[in-house]
């Protein structure tokens, strides 16, 4: 089964259109992982604009039966209001954590690692976070020559998580038989140098079945649409809803 993590970035944008607490951060992840999520991830940004560090700390306590996935540009810097991402990893310590090469004030994660470049910056923090117990996924393109695959390995990552936004746009159409193919494909590369498969970006109820039964994945991660389909059924039956058409 292909283990379902709610992001619940959406939430906290809402929460913080008010100077309040509504809707908790904290109980809307517990309504999510009472209806079968089985990992909460979230995407803190020095900017502040959705997750902030102290909704981190406090959802660490809450994932006993289920994951925390922290996910950012381990790069981000600190400032006032900011620990900068790796001490706000260090002092959560997610089960998690998928590493982004995300802009500072970038509206969405719309691209992944390029390895040959980033390799050897990227190593030290990898091994950080492994000495810490800290699972390791690189968000990656699909379609990559197959040295970036391996170099994820080489470095040390356990997962790469494909950006899966060029599926989504193109299921639907006649190419998107063409499209589905160059992700399995990419995974089938990534898992020959022993890595596991996480997938996200733009999946939603309409197009997360034909990619989870094409593609050896491990876990999708899901916000946007979620959090969407949620105003029309509810978070709990949304995540109920998310977990048939993944099974």
């Amino acid at each position: 089964m292909v283990k379902l993590s709610v992001n619940i970035n959406k939430i906290a944008l809402i929460r913080n259109s008010r100077l309040s607490n509504l809707p908790d951060i904290y109980e809307m992840a517990k309504i999510a992982i009472l209806n079968g999520a089985d990992s909460i991830t979230v995407h803190p940004r020095p900017d502040l604009r959705h997750i902030r560090p102290c909704d981190v700390y406090r959802l660490s306590d809450i994932t006993d039966s289920t994951e925390l996935n922290i996910e950012g540009n381990p790069f981000e810097p600190e400032n006032e209001n900011y620990p900068g991402f790796m001490t706000l990893v260090h002092k959560a310590k997610p089960h998690q954590c998928t590493l982004v090469p995300d802009e500072i004030n970038q509206l969405t994660s719309d691209h992944g690692w390029d390895l040959v470049r980033d390799k050897d910056t990227l190593r030290p923090i990898i091994k950080k976070l492994k000495s810490q117990g800290v699972r390791v996924s690189l968000f990656m393109d699909p379609g990559l020559e197959a040295i970036q695959y391996e170099l994820a390995a080489h470095i040390g990552a356990d997962r790469i998580e494909l950006y899966t936004e060029e599926y989504a746009k193109a299921y639907g159409t006649q190419g998107q038989g063409e499209i589905l193919k160059k992700y399995i494909l990419a995974a089938e590369i990534a898992q020959s140098f022993g890595l596991e498969i996480n997938a996200g970006h733009d999946l939603n109820l309409e197009n997360i079945s034909m990619l989870a039964s094409s593609v050896d994945l491990k876990e999708v991660s899901i916000g946007h649409a979620l959090i969407i389909d949620s105003l029309k059924y509810g978070l709990g039956n949304t995540v109920a809803k998310y977990r048939e058409a993944l099974a």
